[in-house]
C-alpha cells in the first residue's frame, strides 16, 4: 500500500525524468500518471510510473519512467479466449533498460537489491536498450525488466493493453496499486 504522499511524490519525481528525455506532458497527462508498486509497496526496488496515452480495441502507446535501479517484474501477456495476449514494443527515450527475456541464458542478470524477490526472476536472456533502441515482446512470452543506475524513459507501443489479464511469477503481485491515507 501506498500514501497519497508518496503517489504525489513519485508522480513529481517522474514528471524530472520526463523532461530529462525532453517530453513535453499536457497538465491533464501529468495528473494521469499511474503509480505501479505491484502491491509490494517497496515502489523503489519493484514499480513503475506509467502515462497511457491511448489504450482502444487495437492500439496502446504509453511512457514509462523508471527510476534508478526500478524494476518491472517477470510477466507474460496471455491469450486467452482465442485472443493474442498483447505484443509490445520498447523503444527507450532516456537512460538505460536491461530486458530480461526467454531464451538461452547469456547473462547474471543486475539483481542488486532484488534479493527478497530473487524466486520470481526466471529468464536471462538480456538485451540492453540505450536511447533510440527498441525490441518487440511478442504475445506469451516472459519477460521484466530493469532501468540502469540513472533510471530510464520507455515508450510502450503496443496492442490493447490489458494489465489485469497479466500473469506475474511472483504470486504476491497485485497489479493495480492500493492507495492508503
Amino acid at each position: 500500500m501506498l500514501t497519497i504522499q508518496q503517489i504525489e511524490n513519485a508522480r513529481n519525481k517522474a514528471l524530472l525524468y520526463y523532461e530529462k528525455a525532453g517530453m513535453v506532458l499536457t497538465e491533464a497527462e501529468k495528473k494521469a500518471i499511474e503509480v505501479a508498486d505491484f502491491g509490494l509497496s517497496d515502489l523503489e526496488k519493484i514499480g513503475l510510473e506509467v502515462l497511457v496515452y491511448v489504450n482502444t480495441e487495437r492500439v496502446c502507446a504509453k511512457e514509462l519512467v523508471m527510476f534508478p535501479g526500478q524494476t518491472c517484474p517477470e510477466h507474460y501477456h496471455p491469450t486467452k479466449e482465442g485472443r493474442l495476449g498483447k505484443e509490445e514494443t520498447f523503444r527507450c527515450r532516456w537512460g538505460k533498460v536491461y530486458l530480461y527475456m526467454a531464451g538461452p541464458r547469456n547473462c547474471i542478470p543486475i539483481s542488486e537489491g532484488l534479493e527478497d524477490y530473487k524466486d520470481y526472476f526466471n529468464v536471462a536472456h538480456e538485451i540492453v536498450l540505450n536511447p533510440g533502441e527498441q525490441y518487440t515482446v511478442m504475445p506469451d512470452n516472459l519477460h521484466w525488466f530493469r532501468s540502469g543506475e540513472e533510471g530510464a524513459v520507455v515508450s510502450e507501443f503496443s496492442t490493447r493493453s490489458t494489465d489485469e489479464d497479466d500473469v506475474f511469477t511472483d504470486p504476491r503481485i497485485s497489479r493495480f496499486t492500493v492507495i492508503g491515507s
